[in-house]
């Protein structure tokens, strides 16, 4: 049974800081991309940050540039997404993705979903 568990969200002021983590069990980890998205009220799930296989690509929504980091750890079937300087339009619920083919953007395409972690920024 393939699972994909978010953990590390909360409330958070703005200009804090947040590292969500994705355990994954079920799947060969390393030959998946995995990806985050998020998804407020009322809004689409909109992607966030994917990583490749190897972990040597990542690729971000222009929101994140500068701002999220996205890594793994095949050893530990981990994937992180570490944010800082949250602002208040980072309010939503967090999911991670899995995807077994090269990373992409398109939450169509991913294979597997985590449940969520949510994230609230206070201004």
């Amino acid at each position: 049974q393939v699972q994909l568990v978010e953990s590390g969200g909360g409330f958070v002021q703005a200009g804090g800081s947040l590292t969500l983590s994705c355990a994954a069990s079920g799947i060969p980890f390393s030959s998946y991309s995995m990806g985050w998205f998020r998804q407020a009220p009322g809004e689409e799930r909109e992607f966030v940050a994917v990583i490749s296989r190897s972990g040597g690509v990542t690729y971000y929504a222009d929101f994140a540039k500068g701002r999220f980091t996205i890594s793994r750890d095949n050893a530990k079937n981990t994937v992180v997404l570490q944010m800082l300087s949250l602002k208040p339009e980072d309010t939503a619920v967090y999911y991670c993705a899995a995807r077994n083919i090269n990373y992409g953007s398109n939450p169509g395409e991913y294979d597997y979903w985590g449940r969520g972690t949510q994230v609230t920024v206070s201004s």
